[in-house]
């Protein structure tokens, strides 16, 4: 595959990640984090914050890097390797945690958050399968 086209689709899967991380922000109000985490303790509460932040933070980053170093994602270095394969991981492992482990019994049940969460999959699923390829064309 021309090379131009897969640092074309690498800038896409980065202005997604960045999209993403944007949105991000609304999921505490969207699943009510605040009466729910009112119920547990400062640490605990305190840790749920940070790690949504470093996921947030770890989305964007990866977007950034993908949207503005796309070339030097697919140069077939060892980094290049190791960072491309890494993100894979991430988003593959994403994908795996959502079907298999995430307790969806109290996730909303309206239409919006129904076309959300099928929005989101396609999305992950997406960015699992671009990354993996990208991984693959650094070999």
């Amino acid at each position: 595959m021309d090379k131009a086209l897969a640092s074309q689709i690498l800038q896409l899967a980065g202005l997604a990640q960045i999209v993403l991380a944007a949105g991000s922000v609304a999921i505490p109000k969207v699943l009510g984090w605040n009466p729910e985490l009112a119920k547990v303790q400062t640490l605990i509460k305190q840790m749920v914050w940070v790690h949504g932040a470093y996921i947030l933070v770890i989305n964007l980053c990866l977007g950034l890097v993908s949207l503005f170093a796309a070339h030097e994602l697919l140069n077939g270095s060892q980094l290049a390797l190791l960072l491309t394969g890494f993100i894979a991981v991430y988003w593959v492992s994403r994908v795996l945690t959502q079907f298999f482990y995430f307790d969806r019994s109290n996730f909303p049940a309206d239409k919006l958050s129904k076309l959300a969460e099928i929005v989101l999959v396609t999305l992950f699923i997406s960015l699992s399968i671009i990354y993996s390829w990208v991984f693959y064309l650094n070999f």
